[in-house]
């Protein structure tokens, strides 16, 4: 019975060691991943912003566009990804090819058909973060009144005050591919191709309320 004692007792106290130990560790875990409560509001910065988009052109050439002036905000917490998310609206006239005429020729219906649909709109969902600079962004498009899930891989290039401003400033760079006939953008299947690619710059400046 005296022999049993000691060891009961050191059980227990191992036990109770172990348990104090994972808490802990659980604890260190959860404070190094858990989100902020509210992650700071950034309103995107239109005049450095844009988007450019590559498209094969009957296999002669990529035609490049770009789209100007998003509007939008984004939530980015002052460390890591956890948190973070973005709103952003697109005024699809300010489509521009190079060229006046084709600039029109891609609002009509069988492309943007803007003047039915004059926005587009991307809105995260969730956000993978595979390191301190990168992450998967999933989220909806909805372009010309369909809505379809698209995937952007996006690089953080730098959080700091801007050296002009001095106000809390992000920005990123992003790319990303989608079909344009998921978007019921049908047209001239011989001549444009089908996968269109993107290239995405944003900055944005911390909200001031």
């Amino acid at each position: 019975m005296n022999r049993t004692w000691p060891r009961l007792l050191a059980l227990l106290l191992g036990g109770a060691v172990a348990s104090a130990a994972v808490a802990s560790d659980a604890d260190r875990v959860d404070a190094g991943t858990a989100a902020e409560p509210t992650a700071p509001r950034y309103t995107i910065d239109p005049v450095h912003s844009r988007v450019l988009f590559s498209v094969e052109h009957a296999g002669f050439s990529n035609a490049l566009g770009t789209f100007a002036a998003p509007r939008g905000t984004l939530q980015f917490p002052s460390r890591g990804w956890r948190g973070a998310g973005v709103e952003v609206e697109l005024d699809l006239a300010t489509l521009d090819l190079g060229n006046d005429d084709w600039n029109a020729r891609m609002q009509r219906h069988d492309f943007l058909a803007s003047a039915e649909h004059p926005i587009a709109r991307f809105r995260s969902e969730r956000i993978e973060p595979i390191d301190d600079r990168h992450a998967v962004v999933h989220g909806l498009l909805t372009l010309r009144g369909r809505s379809r899930p698209v995937t952007l891989d996006v690089r953080l290039n730098r959080h700091a005050p801007h050296p002009l401003t001095m106000r809390r400033t992000v920005g990123f760079s992003a790319v990303a591919t989608l079909s344009r006939s998921a978007f019921g953008m049908t047209a001239w299947p011989r001549v444009v191709g089908d996968t269109v690619e993107l290239r995405i710059e944003v900055e944005a400046q911390r909200s001031r309320d």
